[in-house]
């Protein structure tokens, strides 16, 4: 039998009313909500979304930073008949208006965001908005004041599976971003996804990555829903590690980018050569492995996973030496968590078997092809786009290119619609190459270019410690060295058209407010490329292999 999402809530309203699901730091302290106290609330709230008379199946965003009371919102529009939308804090302002205009909502919920004041920026004019206690907002309705004086709904209304519940919007990195619809059934289905690695026993985890992803909607949200699972929020970015530390996490997400920062706070306390040097040494490397996952937070944590784009080989060992259970998995915002490693199994350069229900197709061009009942009904209000994405046989084209083994294991090997062509004619997967230059303690980001050129170069962004390391001639020259045998090494482990002609070290900022990176910190390539474009004759003029460009 299949369970929808508030089946699940109205089931732990019965049988675990006491039990802890929710919980948020506020000034410091935390406060926690039982599934008793959830569902009150949530019908509270869908009371008064109900008296607005809105018509069934309305879109109501949720733009807010993760916390315990977007969980209440979705809740509440799903107990009161509407859909959900969530839209990424961190948007710029253009961006989130055009996301607003898209959807035509007639309400929203707002809750802090990354900048005080883009509220009044983006929010249309009249649109009916209810700000969480946590907004520094101060229009709209009051959260607190509308659920003390609403009497909650009585009953348990619910949803049917093929009903719209969320309408959630890639993160545009090649063009507009489109809304994928979804519908009830999908959750049951990324459950049972997550399930495969991690089990269905009770479980802590730190919700912090943004909720409009379907990854973090995933992890968080619909496996605390389906197997009452404790869900910590963080409170600001200063206090990540005490939020972390506080939920002794359990179950713990992230992006490649962040683990990599993770290890380099680690190495700015004690040196990678020293590290593994203790490692070595028997008896003292359990000691050290311990104190290593204790500074991090992961003291705790039973599984990991990484997700949104590849992850370095060398860094997913370096962490899985550590003792982390450190996994890799695979979706998409349009077909959700299709892929990971059951059962703790680990293959490196692979994110996974098929998850329950999916089909995988590889395509005669080598394009992942994917069939489930979590793929979306198609994208809100883009007809065009719909007919593109689906196959005849009703496979999503996921974009991305991949290889399969007879055993069922996907390995990604770069995007379609990232490919370019050197001046040889040859194509190059750039994404491949950025996982092996990023593997570098150095690297802050990277991206690999080179189209029309007569070989790829790779534009690297240097993390503070290095930029420091660099300031004086020994540091900088030992730097050089470490990048120019580095490319050494990644020329022999590529292709002989994929060979990197050179490496860029720069010192630039590559941000969601200048545009060059989406929400979910993936590259945006086009002004990435036009940005450094009118820069690449200068460097090839050098005849360097390494290029220094550290003043733009």
């Amino acid at each position: 039998m299949i369970h929808l999402p508030l089946d699940r809530v109205y089931h732990w309203e019965k049988t675990r009313p006491d039990e802890v699901f929710l919980t948020q730091p506020i000034n410091g302290l935390a406060r926690d909500w039982t599934w008793k106290q959830t569902a009150e609330e949530a019908r509270r709230m869908a009371n008064h979304l109900i008296a607005q008379k809105w018509p069934s199946g309305s879109r109501i965003v949720i733009y807010s930073k993760n916390c315990s009371w977007w969980i209440l919102a979705e809740l509440a529009i799903w107990m009161s008949g509407h859909v959900t939308v969530p839209i990424y804090p961190s948007l710029t302002p253009q961006s989130a208006r055009d996301l607003f205009a898209h959807c035509d909502p007639v309400a929203c919920f707002i809750g802090p965001l990354d900048t005080a004041d883009i509220t009044q920026q983006t929010v249309p004019a009249g649109i009916y908005c209810i700000r969480f206690p946590n907004s520094s907002w101060s229009d709209g309705m009051n959260w607190n004041e509308i659920v003390h004086t609403t009497e909650p709904i009585s009953g348990e209304p619910t949803r049917g599976a093929e009903e719209i519940a969320t309408v959630i919007y890639t993160s545009g990195t090649t063009g507009l971003p489109k809304g994928a619809m979804h519908r009830f059934l999908t959750f049951p289905y990324l459950a049972k996804a997550i399930a495969q690695v991690s089990g269905e026993e009770r479980q802590r985890e730190l919700s912090y990555l943004p909720l409009a992803h379907i990854a973090e909607r995933s992890l968080t949200e619909t496996t605390a829903i389906y197997y009452s699972w404790n869900l910590f929020f963080t409170e600001s970015t200063a206090s990540f590690l005490t939020d972390l530390k506080r939920a002794r996490a359990t179950v713990f997400f992230s992006v490649p980018r962040l683990y990599t920062k993770f290890q380099q706070k680690v190495f700015e306390k004690i040196s990678r050569q020293t590290l593994d040097g203790l490692l070595a040494i028997p008896l003292i490397n359990t000691l050290v492995r311990r104190a290593v996952l204790k500074g991090m937070g992961f003291s705790d944590v039973k599984f990991a996973a990484s997700g949104s784009a590849p992850i370095p080989g060398d860094l997913l060992k370096w962490f899985r030496s550590l003792g982390l259970p450190l996994t890799e998995g695979y979706g998409t915002t349009e077909t959700g968590i299709t892929h990971t490693a059951p059962n703790g199994e680990s293959r490196l350069g692979y994110c996974g078997k098929n998850t329950p229900g999916v089909e995988t197709k590889i395509s005669e061009i080598g394009e992942v092809l994917l069939r489930s009942p979590m793929n979306m009904v198609g994208y809100y209000k883009n007809p065009e786009d719909t007919r593109q994405v689906f196959t005849d046989d009703g496979f999503i084209r996921t974009g991305d290119l991949g290889e399969l083994t007879d055993d069922g294991w996907l390995k990604i090997t770069g995007r379609i619609k990232e490919q370019f062509k050197t001046s040889k004619g040859k194509y190059v997967a750039p994404s491949k190459i950025e996982a092996l230059v990023s593997a570098h303690p150095a690297v802050e980001n990277c991206l690999v270019l080179g189209s029309e050129l007569a070989a790829p170069g790779a534009v690297v962004v240097l993390t503070r410690e290095a930029l420091i390391q660099s300031s004086n001639e020994a540091g900088r020259n030992a730097l050089e060295t470490s990048f120019r045998d580095l490319l050494d090494a990644i020329n022999k482990r590529v292709e002989a058209h994929e060979h990197l002609a050179f490496i860029v070290l720069t010192a630039d900022h590559w941000t969601i407010d200048t545009g060059f990176v989406t929400p979910t910190m993936k590259l945006r390539r086009t002004p990435l490329e036009t940005y450094y474009g009118k820069s690449i004759p200068s460097w090839l003029e050098q005849g360097k292999q390494v290029v220094w460009s550290l003043s733009r």
